[in-house]
């Protein structure tokens, strides 16, 4: 895995999770802006996927095995547009604290994924 992808996607989904739960702390929806954050972060986790699976196809291994580690891909892909998705049908602060949820658990699969790779041991 490339770690500073890495990085830039927790950092990214945490700085979404914050803007995000500012807006739901002054009781708003999420907003036009909001859902352009969501695709900066879903952007970074497609070329993650494709990072992923490029490395996979040549021939490198993650520590925990591949299984694990293109589940944990799919669910990262995956994050954002569940959450986005369930944010607009709950035109509410609730849809807004959705979307902190879930760009919470997108940084923690990161860390995760990190993990899974191998971590700083040179694999």
């Amino acid at each position: 895995m490339l770690t500073p992808l890495t990085v830039a996607l927790a950092v990214a989904a945490l700085a979404l999770a914050a803007w995000c739960g500012w807006a739901a702390y002054r009781d708003q929806p999420t907003k036009d802006w909001h859902f352009a954050g969501m695709a900066v972060v879903f952007a970074l986790a497609l070329v993650q996927l494709v990072v992923g699976i490029v490395q996979l196809a040549r021939g490198e291994h993650p520590d925990d095995g591949a299984v694990i580690f293109v589940s944990y891909l799919l669910g990262v892909f995956a994050c954002i547009p569940v959450v986005g998705l369930l944010s607009l049908t709950e035109r509410t602060r609730w849809g807004s604290l959705t979307v902190v949820a879930g760009a919470v658990v997108l940084a923690v699969l990161q860390v995760r994924l990190y993990d899974i790779w191998g971590g700083g041991s040179g694999a």
